[in-house]
């Protein structure tokens, strides 16, 4: 079993909602990855969201973008992204990892490929931002190796495609609170969570909500509908003024245990 599904599973059976943090890989430093990675499940990370440094992240807001400017100039590819997901492995065995990104890496990767040494690395799951539902099959080889392909999920989606999306989604589907890039600030916390009703109200899949989710306050209001959340700039832009691995690590986990907090409080309450 996928350990996104198993995640999630467990996360229903205790009555806890999910908390997933994105972090840029090589980003602030490429030789802190795998220390934030472990910092940020001490801080209370259900899953981890591994961002590939592109050049071109046309759904990322400048502090994403940044981010990954700052990875590539340090030489941070997919090399080394699975070699940092691999040493994670060897301490946790159970935390899942998807990595998010664009297709052009992968592409020039080779899908196969990428595929195999991804399963072998320990990767559970892909959300390849620019290959919609209506081109799936373009990832099929990684389906096939048994990575799980993320689907993102806008206010703007149709009942239509929010259907065929059900159909082919596996581990969770992301839905985007806004119409925008990462890190706007216009959440409308009513809006999003009668989408998310909405959206789960079709059965089976959990539903992840980020973009705009900055703080402790926002994600126990987007919890409340949600199975997890996603956080993501705020976290970026607070490790970008790490200045070593140890620094870095210890601001993650800050940064992340009082949402875990509120969140495990809320759901108590």
């Amino acid at each position: 079993m996928n350990r996104i599904d198993t995640r999630f599973a467990d996360l229903h059976s205790a009555g806890r909602k999910g908390l997933i943090p994105f972090v840029t890989a090589g980003d602030p430093l490429p030789q802190a990855t795998v220390a934030i990675m472990h910092a940020l499940v001490a801080g209370g990370a259900d899953l981890i969201e591994l961002g590939v440094p592109y050049s071109d992240p046309v759904a990322d807001g400048p502090t994403i973008q940044h981010a990954s400017e700052r990875a590539i100039a340090r030489g941070v590819g997919i090399n080394e992204i699975l070699a940092w997901v691999s040493e994670f492995r060897t301490r946790d065995a159970t935390t899942p990892v998807v990595l998010m990104g664009y297709l052009n890496p992968i592409e020039i990767h080779g899908h196969a490929r990428f595929a195999a040494e991804a399963v072998a690395a320990g990767v559970d799951g892909v959300l390849v931002v620019d290959v919609p539902v209506e081109e799936a099959e373009t990832l099929a080889p990684l389906v096939a190796a048994g990575l799980h392909q993320v689907f993102l999920v806008a206010p703007t989606t149709t009942e239509a495609r929010l259907l065929a999306i059900r159909e082919r989604a596996h581990g969770f589907v992301y839905y985007v609170s806004f119409a925008g890039i990462t890190g706007a600030d216009r959440l409308d916390t009513d809006a999003v969570a009668a989408r998310v009703t909405r959206i789960k109200s079709g059965g089976g899949i959990p539903v992840a909500v980020g973009f705009g989710v900055r703080d402790a306050a926002t994600a126990v209001t987007i919890a409340a509908t949600a199975d997890a959340v996603v956080i993501g700039s705020a976290l970026v832009a607070r490790l970008a003024e790490a200045g070593d691995s140890d620094d870095a690590a210890n601001m993650a986990r800050e940064f992340l245990a009082p949402i875990r907090a509120a969140l495990d409080a809320a759901s108590t309450a």
